[in-house]
């Protein structure tokens, strides 16, 4: 699904990701850990069109997408969320969810004027896909409420629906679980886990490790930019290199 070849992002005299060369399998849970300042987020923003490479490639289910704008990339299938849960505050939690799936619309700013039929399409469609990401998430029930009357868990949720409106294959998940408590924790593990019973693919950045160890299928590991291991959660878990750049003695031993 996604193949990273020689990635590269140097900002000024500072190598953020620094010559990264992994892959990613279609329909599994992948995870990328790693002290702060590794350059996960950055890894991210490279795939996702956000910057662009200094050097090396991004490959997308067969399609080379390096240097693309986020939109370009996005339409191809790329959905991703963002560690600070951003929603309009004054809308609907459903109206949030229509402007997810805009990017699938073709109506244009005279389709509006003119009040056209594609527009009225358009509408019903985005409203369609916004019901069915908000039942997906479990999340119906706030469909009317303001997004700023939800609590943090739930737009965490939201921000899962909007990547899923724009009908992505892959989902990038930048600390999914950050800030929510253990049990929310353990919903949220489990509505990665559906997403993946649906036939996405998944790359998420988490830093709870007990949720990575139970639901990653592959992990790759980031110090300073650089990768230092790829492999299962037990090859991770007793990684001398990952024990001593993140996981820590205690953790190890426990």
């Amino acid at each position: 699904m996604l193949e990273i070849q020689g990635l590269t992002k140097r900002f000024g005299g500072l190598t953020a990701v620094r010559d990264v060369t992994t892959t990613f399998e279609k329909n599994r849970i992948n995870a990328i850990i790693g002290p702060n300042g590794a350059g996960k987020t950055t890894f991210f923003n490279l795939v996702s069109g956000y910057h662009k490479p200094t050097t090396g490639r991004i490959i997308f289910d067969g399609q080379d997408v390096t240097g693309l704008r986020p939109d370009q990339v996005a339409t191809l299938g790329v959905a991703r969320t963002f560690q600070s849960t951003t929603l309009f505050d004054k809308a609907t939690v459903l109206d949030n969810l229509i402007v997810g799936h805009r990017l699938r619309t073709t109506s244009t700013f005279w389709d509006v004027v003119l009040n056209t039929r594609r527009l009225k399409e358009d509408e019903h469609r985005c409203r369609a896909k916004a019901e069915e990401v908000l039942d997906f998430v479990g999340l119906s029930s706030v469909a009317h409420h303001l997004a700023a009357d939800i609590s943090q868990e739930e737009r965490k949720r939201v921000a899962f629906a909007l990547a899923l409106a724009t009908d992505p294959k892959i989902v990038l998940l930048d600390e999914p679980a950050g800030g929510v408590n253990p049990e929310e924790t353990l919903g949220l593990a489990e509505l990665i886990r559906k997403m993946i019973r649906k036939g996405l693919t998944v790359c998420l950045i988490e830093h709870k490790m007990d949720m990575i160890m139970s639901l990653a299928d592959k992990i790759v590991v980031l110090d300073h930019g650089e990768m230092i291991a790829e492999g299962t959660p037990a090859q991770i878990r007793s990684d001398q290199r990952v024990i001593e750049a993140y996981l820590g003695a205690d953790y190890a031993a426990a």
